[in-house]
C-alpha cells in the first residue's frame, strides 16, 4: 500500500512568501514607470528654487566687461637699427615731446654717412674744377676775339693807307690784295669763334646744371643719411607715459622694430568683447551705462571693429575725459542698451530651467507652494537679471527656476518637505 508524503510547511511558506514578493516587485516596478514617465514625481522643497512674476520696466540691455585702454597710443619703432648703448628713461615715466630716450650705434651706419660725405665732396670739388674749366675757355675765346678785332683794325688802317700808293704807284697792288685776304680771314675767323663762343655757353649752361643737380641729389642723400645718424638717438614722438619700452643694454633692433609706445594722458577708451550673433544689432553711437565710483555714466559706441576672433567681434567706448583715477588695465562693468526700456513688462528672474525647457514651458506652483505643474509659456528677451514674459504666466504667479534634470519628464511634481 502506498504511503502519502507530506511537504514540509516551511517549503510551503517559501512558496507563498516568493510569490507575494514576485508581485510586490511588479507592483513596484510599474509604479515607478508610471512616476517617471508619467504625469507626477515627488521632489524636495530643498533642491528646488522658484521666482515670481513681476510687473516692471524692462531694459534690452547685454552687460559686458570692458578694459580700460589708453584713446591714443603713439608707437615707437626702430627707425634705424643699431646696438642698445644707454638708456635715458625707465618704462612707465612720464616724457616729454623730444627727449631723448635710449641711444642706439651702428658703425654701417656711420660708415654709409662717410662714404656720402666723401662722394659730396668729390662731386663739388669736379663741378667747381669743371666751372673753372669752363670760365676759363670763356676767358680764352674772349681774349682771342679781341686779337681778331685788333687784327682787324690794323688791316683796315694798312689797307686805307695803301690804296693811295698804289693809285700812285709807290706801293705794289700785290701787297694791297695781301691785306684785302688777311682782312677776309680774320673777318671770317671772327665770326667762326664767335659761333664757338656761344656754343660752347649753350652746352656749359647745360653742363653747369647737370652738375648742380647732381650735387643737390647728393646733398641731400647726405642730409637724409645723417638724419638717420641722429635717429639713432630716439627721442619721444609726443608727451605722455612711456607705458611700454622693449630694450635691453647690448640688444641688437633690426630697423622697424617695435621699441615702445608712448600713451597720451587723461585720454581712454573702454574696449569690450562681444559674441558675433550681435554683430547685426550694434551700431555707432549706441547708448551705454557703467557705473565708476558709485556714479553711473553714460557713454556711446564709438568705433566697431567687425573682424571676428574666435567667434568674437570688438567695440570701442570713448571715456569723459573728466573721469578721475583711471588707470589702463582696469575693467569696469557696462551694461549696452540693446534697445528702449519697455515699461509694465511682466518679468520673470533667470534660472537654469531655460536649459531644459527652451523657454517654451516651466512648472508653475500653486498658491501653497505644495505642487507644481507644466505649463506652455512664451519667453522673449533677456538680459542679465529677468526674461520679458510674453504669454502664458501672470503677475504674482510662482515658477520654479532651478534645474528641471531630475525631473523634466513629469507633468506636475509633487513638493515634498520645506526649504532649508
Amino acid at each position: 500500500m502506498d504511503k502519502k508524503i507530506q511537504q514540509p510547511k516551511f517549503k510551503k511558506y517559501f512558496k507563498v512568501l516568493l510569490v507575494l514578493l514576485t508581485t510586490g516587485i511588479i507592483v513596484t516596478t510599474s509604479f515607478a514607470v508610471t512616476t517617471s514617465n508619467g504625469k507626477s514625481q515627488y521632489v524636495a522643497a530643498s533642491t528646488l528654487t522658484s521666482s515670481k512674476v513681476v510687473s516692471g520696466h524692462f531694459e534690452d540691455k547685454l552687460s559686458l566687461r570692458g578694459i580700460i585702454t589708453p584713446q591714443t597710443t603713439v608707437y615707437l619703432d626702430a627707425i634705424a637699427g643699431g646696438r642698445v648703448e644707454e638708456k635715458l628713461v625707465e618704462q612707465g615715466e612720464y616724457v616729454e615731446k623730444g627727449q631723448p630716450l635710449l641711444r642706439l650705434s651702428n658703425v654701417s651706419l656711420q660708415l654709409d654717412v662717410m662714404s656720402r660725405e666723401a662722394q659730396v665732396t668729390e662731386q663739388l670739388n669736379f663741378l667747381r674744377n669743371t666751372q673753372m674749366t669752363m670760365t676759363t675757355n670763356r676767358l680764352n675765346l674772349r681774349r682771342d676775339l679781341l686779337e681778331i678785332d685788333l687784327k682787324i683794325g690794323h688791316l683796315n688802317r694798312k689797307i686805307k693807307q695803301a690804296k693811295p700808293l698804289v693809285k700812285q704807284g709807290v706801293l705794289a697792288q700785290d701787297k694791297l690784295q695781301s691785306f684785302e685776304l688777311d682782312l677776309q680771314y680774320f673777318t671770317q675767323r671772327k665770326a667762326l669763334t664767335t659761333q664757338r663762343q656761344q656754343e660752347e655757353d649753350k652746352i656749359r649752361q647745360v653742363q653747369v646744371m647737370q652738375l648742380e643737380e647732381s650735387a643737390k641729389m647728393l646733398r641731400e642723400n647726405l642730409v637724409f643719411a645723417r638724419n638717420n645718424l641722429d635717429n639713432l638717438l630716439v627721442k619721444a614722438p609726443v608727451s605722455g607715459y612711456l607705458s611700454e619700452l622693449n630694450v635691453e643694454l647690448g640688444e641688437s633692433k633690426s630697423r622697424g622694430t617695435r621699441l615702445g609706445q608712448v600713451d597720451i594722458p587723461k585720454r581712454f577708451k573702454l574696449i569690450a568683447n562681444l559674441d558675433e550673433y550681435y554683430l547685426n544689432q550694434i551700431t555707432i553711437g549706441m547708448p551705454a551705462k557703467i557705473k565708476f565710483n558709485g556714479e553711473e555714466v553714460s557713454l556711446t559706441v564709438a568705433k566697431i571693429d567687425s573682424r571676428v576672433r574666435q567667434s568674437q567681434f570688438r567695440i570701442e567706448l570713448r571715456l569723459p575725459n573728466e573721469l578721475k583715477n583711471i588707470k589702463p588695465g582696469q575693467s569696469l562693468e557696462l551694461d549696452l542698451m540693446l534697445t528702449q526700456g519697455v515699461d509694465n513688462s511682466l518679468l520673470l528672474s533667470r534660472g537654469s530651467f531655460i536649459n531644459s525647457t527652451g523657454g517654451n514651458w516651466a512648472f508653475v506652483l500653486n498658491k501653497d507652494n505644495t505642487s507644481a505643474e507644466r505649463r506652455l509659456i512664451k519667453l522673449g528677451k533677456k538680459n542679465k537679471n529677468y526674461y520679458q514674459v510674453l504669454d502664458g504666466l501672470q503677475v504674482g504667479e510662482s515658477v520654479i527656476t532651478s534645474n528641471y534634470s531630475a525631473f523634466d519628464k513629469a507633468d506636475n511634481i509633487q513638493i515634498t518637505g520645506k526649504k532649508s
